[in-house]
């Protein structure tokens, strides 16, 4: 039986994004990873998944904390932050539904020095460390997907840093907003300039520039934190090459197990 956790606390103000979370998130089996294991293990590991809410701002792990659990949403977005001892922070990846929150717990270092925090609300199905190791112990089809997700994770926060450094501005909003829908179910955005400011490390004004274009060249429509896109090809030929590398990698690495299979 699957156990529910109490709702987690919304430690962030009302300006993260938030979206609807649909019924079928409630199923384990909505995880990419998870769908992708054979069904003996799916039974095995069926009786230790624990649903848990994601609520905007709730820190899945912080910096430096151990990680006693992994996380495999189901819905809604995970942003992986690193803040710096002045307080600045960039946002370095994000994950869905085709992935898990925790891959220190299993790669022996027990904690990262970047945190994980709710920006899109929906639901996670956890797992404690101690049966994820049973896992590897048993050299099983979830050690070997957990491996491929990391390194295809691994591509994602090489390809942000290198987009960040060298690609214009409204490129890098392009790619971000792109791959937040690849994780939704909508094409609606509920962001703040502020929070993506945050997230793309850049002062707001750049962000209200850069949207400002996207949206004169009628790409999406931004109101009071509110995002639409309205020509999802007309960003994917806009946006730098960063975006198409993430997907063609993680497709790559994690196969039948990746939403990216075009």
């Amino acid at each position: 039986m699957l156990h529910t956790l109490p709702l987690a606390p919304d430690l962030r103000s009302a300006c993260d994004c938030i979206v609807r979370v649909p019924s079928v998130a409630n199923d384990p089996w909505q995880n990419y990873l998870l769908a992708a294991l054979p069904l003996a293990d799916r039974e095995r590991l069926r009786p230790d998944l624990q649903s848990v809410a994601l609520l905007p701002g709730w820190p899945v792990h912080g910096a430096g904390e151990r990680e006693p659990y992994l996380y495999f949403p189901t819905s809604g977005i995970v942003s992986r932050f690193h803040v710096t001892a002045e307080g600045d922070s960039m946002e370095i990846a994000l994950t869905g539904r085709e992935g898990v929150i925790g891959v220190a717990s299993f790669l022996g270092g027990g904690s990262t020095m970047s945190q994980a925090v709710v920006t899109s609300a929906g639901r996670a199905f956890r797992l404690k460390a101690a049966i994820v190791d049973d896992e590897f112990d048993r050299d099983s089809r979830l050690s070997h997907l957990l491996l491929r997700y990391t390194q295809a994770l691994m591509v994602q926060i090489g390809q942000v840093a290198v987009c960040n450094r060298h690609h214009p501005l409204e490129q890098q909003l392009c790619r971000w907003i792109l791959a937040c829908l690849d994780r939704m179910s909508s094409n609606q955005l509920d962001m703040t300039q502020e929070l993506i400011a945050e997230k793309l490390g850049v002062r707001r004004e750049s962000v209200t520039q850069a949207a400002g274009k996207l949206q004169e060249a009628g790409l999406i429509h931004y109101s009071r934190g509110h995002i639409a896109v309205l020509d999802r090809s007309g960003l994917e030929a806009r946006v730098c090459e960063c975006y198409a590398v993430v997907r063609r990698e993680t497709g790559r690495l994690l196969g039948a197990a990746s939403p990216y299979r075009d």
